[in-house]
């Protein structure tokens, strides 16, 4: 009987291990697939879609403003989740964040004529890329 309770207990262990190794994976990295509609970020729990015909503006940023977290983390030099301008809180309108680094420049998307979108990629030659071709969609794509 005792022995039951040991196989319990490590079977309970190696699960609760497998669960943090994978949320890890999910949150470790911002996972971005692009296509001819638009982009798709997906980060853990967080996922969004951004057409590009619903692009507004794309522009660098080297800080993201000072804003209210409504759920998501930071750690080390990330920070992911939803936020909210303090300037904004009457209304709910939500940024995400998705920034990998926070020593490199940020992304910022404008999209669907006020959501905003804050990104940067562990790589910055990556997150170069991504703002490249974003530009080149906006400015393609018709108002």
């Amino acid at each position: 009987m005792k022995k039951k309770g040991h196989v319990l207990w490590n079977v309970l262990i190696v699960v609760t291990v497998i669960i943090c190794l994978f949320a890890f994976v999910l949150h470790y990295k911002n996972w971005t697939k692009t296509d001819a509609s638009g982009l798709k970020v997906l980060s853990g729990f967080y996922l969004q879609e951004v057409p590009f015909s619903a692009l507004d503006s794309v522009v660098f940023v080297e800080k993201i403003p000072p804003m209210v977290r409504l759920n998501g983390f930071s750690a080390f030099d990330k920070e992911k989740g939803v936020f909210q301008d303090f300037k904004d809180s009457l209304t709910d309108k939500k940024v995400y964040v998705y920034v990998d680094n926070f020593e490199n420049q940020k992304i910022k998307i404008i999209h669907h004529d006020s959501l905003k979108l804050f990104i940067n990629l562990k790589d910055s030659t990556d997150t170069q890329q991504l703002f490249d071709l974003l530009s080149s969609k906006l400015s393609v794509e018709p108002n």
